[in-house]
C-alpha cells in the first residue's frame, strides 16, 4: 500500500454497505463515502488542482470532514486545516505560504458535484497533509507530513490494539491537531466508524459522555488536560458505564492519578484498556506506547511513555547530540518511518531540528525523559518549562502533578513569573472551587517537594485556559498575570 487513499478503497471493497463516518443523524457508509469523495476529486481537478498542490480545508464537524480529507487525497493534493477560530493574520499568513488557491468548504463545495470516479495517482513520499504548529519565534511553521509517515503509524500502532470493524473511534479533535490523524484513519483502515464528535460534545465534557454512550463509542483519545474534566463530569453523572474498549492519551503528560480514578469508578470489569502514547506532530501523531495497567498506575514512574513504535527509534542526547547513560535526562530525538519531511518553506528551521546522525535521520523533539530501569522511558517536561530560580533547575510540571493531589485542585500549571517587588517567583494557578485554601494546598505540597520548589502565589481560576488542540496555554495564563 502506497497512499492512504488506496488503503481506503481497500478497506471499502471489503466492507462497502458498513458505516464509514457517522455524526448525529447523518452516516455514510464505505461506498458513499468513496463515491462522495470521488465526485469532489473530480471536481477539484476539473478547477486545476494539481498532484502535490496543497488545498485548504475548511468544514464544520460533520461527516464531510472525511468526505473533504479522502477528496483532496484522491485528487492527488494535500489538505491544509483552516480554522476560522484562528486570527486573521494567522490565517493569512498559512495561505500565502502553502499558496492555497482552492479551499474544500469554502471555495470549493463539499458536496453537489456530479458522480465520479478517480483512482489514486500517489506514492508514499507524495504529501498527506500540512498541520501548522506554534513557533517559537511567534511565526507558526507548516509540518509537511507524507503517505508513507502516515502509513507507517497505521501498520506500527495498530497491532498493538485488538481493534476491527466493530469498533466505533470518536473523532473528538479538530482537524487542525494531529491527533485527528490517528483518530480518522485508525477505523478507515481496519473497517471501523469515525464517530465525529458534534462542537456541543467537543465543549461540554457531559454532552461527550452522553455521545459515548448514545453512539456507543469503544475508542477514545484524549489530551490529558481535557480528559481531566471529562473525568470529572463523568463522576458527576454518577459515573455511568460506558461503551469505551480503549482510552488512549497523547498531547501531553499523562495524569494517573485522574486515570486511576476514573477506571476505578465503573463497574468491575467494565473499564477500557488505557494506554499512553507520547507523540509529536513531526514525527507523525504517535511514537511510543505504554500501557496503563493497575500496576503502572500505582507506580513510581509519574508519566511513564513506555517504548518506541516498532517503526521509530529513540534515543536521549545531550545539547551537543551525544547520548546520555542510562538513568540520565536527554532530549528525545526520533528516527523511522514516521519522521516527517520538515517544515514547509523553513530550511533553516528544517536543518535545525530534522538532523542526520551517523546516516541517520533524526527529530530533535525539545522533549526531556530519561530511561528508567528495565528500558522504558519517563517523560518529564519540554525544555522550555525547565526553569532556574535562584540557581537551582526546577521542572514546572513536577511541581504541577503534586498540585493536582491537592484537596479541591482539578488542575493546575505553574509559571515563573517576575515580581517588581520580590523578583522572580513560582506562580501556581489552580481550577479549583471557592473552598480552595492555599494555605493547605502549600503545606500538602510541602509534603514532597523541597523549598525551592513550592509555588509562592496561588491564583484560583474556575477552569485553566486551553489551546485550540486542547493543552494548556501558558501563555495566556502569563498574560492575565500581567
Amino acid at each position: 500500500m502506497t497512499s492512504l487513499p488506496a488503503l481506503f478503497l481497500a478497506t471499502r471493497a471489503e466492507h462497502p454497505e458498513r458505516p464509514a463516518v457517522t455524526c448525529g443523524p447523518q452516516t455514510l457508509s464505505y461506498r458513499e463515502l468513496a463515491d462522495a469523495a470521488g465526485s469532489l476529486a473530480a471536481e477539484l481537478r476539473r478547477r486545476g488542482v494539481s498532484r502535490g498542490e496543497l488545498v485548504g480545508l475548511r468544514v464544520a464537524r460533520s461527516v464531510d470532514v472525511a468526505v473533504a480529507v479522502l477528496g483532496i487525497m484522491l485528487a492527488g493534493a494535500a489538505y491544509v486545516p483552516l480554522d476560522p477560530r484562528y486570527p486573521a493574520e494567522r490565517l493569512r499568513l498559512i495561505t500565502e505560504e502553502c499558496r492555497i488557491s482552492h479551499v474544500v468548504g469554502d471555495s470549493v463545495p463539499v458536496r453537489g458535484h456530479p458522480p465520479a470516479t478517480v483512482p489514486p495517482d500517489l506514492e508514499a513520499g507524495d504529501t498527506a497533509y500540512v498541520i501548522y504548529t506554534s513557533g517559537s519565534t511567534g511565526r507558526p511553521k507548516g509540518c509537511v507530513v507524507t503517505h508513507g509517515n502516515v502509513l507507517s503509524l497505521l501498520d506500527a500502532a495498530l497491532p498493538l490494539f485488538d481493534v476491527g470493524p466493530d469498533d466505533r473511534w470518536a473523532l473528538f479533535h479538530s482537524v487542525n491537531f494531529d491527533l485527528s490523524v490517528w483518530e480518522m484513519w485508525g477505523p478507515l483502515a481496519t473497517g471501523g466508524t469515525v464517530v465525529v464528535v458534534d462542537e456541543d460534545a467537543s465543549l461540554d465534557p457531559g454532552e461527550l459522555i452522553g455521545l459515548l454512550i448514545r453512539e456507543r463509542v469503544t475508542v477514545l483519545n484524549q489530551v490529558p488536560s481535557v480528559f481531566r474534566m471529562l473525568a470529572e463530569a463523568h463522576e458527576d453523572e454518577g459515573c455511568p458505564p460506558l461503551p469505551l474498549r480503549y482510552l488512549i492519551f497523547g498531547g501531553d503528560a499523562v495524569d494517573l492519578d485522574a486515570t486511576a480514578r476514573f477506571l476505578a469508578a465503573l463497574p468491575p470489569g467494565t473499564g477500557p484498556v488505557a494506554v499512553n502514547m507520547y507523540g509529536i506532530t513531526e514525527t507523525t501523531v504517535h511514537a511510543t506506547f505504554k500501557e496503563l495497567d493497575p500496576v503502572t498506575l500505582r507506580g513510581a514512574n509519574p508519566s511513564p511513555i513506555g517504548r518506541p513504535l516498532p517503526s521509530l527509534g529513540i534515543t536521549l542526547r545531550d545539547p551537543d547530540g551525544s547520548e546520555v547513560p542510562a538513568g540520565e535526562v536527554g532530549e528525545i530525538w526520533v528516527s523511522g518511518a514516521g519522521v516527517a519531511a520538515g517544515y514547509l518553506g523553513r530550511d533553516d528551521l528544517t536543518a535545525e531540528r530534522f538532523v542526520v546522525v551517523d546516516g541517520v535521520r533524526h527529530y530533535r523533539s525539545g522533549d526531556l525523559a530519561r530511561r528508567v530501569p528495565g528500558g522504558e522511558l519517563q517523560y518529564l517536561s519540554r525544555i522550555d518549562r525547565q526553569v532556574k530560580l535562584r540557581g537551582m533547575r526546577i521542572e514546572l510540571p513536577e511541581i504541577e502533578i503534586v498540585l493536582r493531589s491537592c484537596a479541591g485542585v482539578r488542575d493546575a500549571a505553574v509559571l515563573l513569573e517576575t515580581d517588581d517587588a520580590v523578583g522572580e517567583l513560582l506562580v501556581a494557578y489552580v481550577a479549583a472551587d471557592d473552598t480552595f485554601d492555599p494555605g493547605r494546598a502549600r503545606a500538602e505540597c510541602a509534603r514532597v517537594l523541597p523549598s525551592h520548589m513550592l509555588p509562592t502565589r496561588f491564583e484560583r481560576l474556575a477552569t485553566l485556559p486551553l489551546s485550540p488542540s486542547g493543552k494548556v496555554d501558558h501563555r495566556a495564563l502569563s498574560r492575565s498575570a500581567q
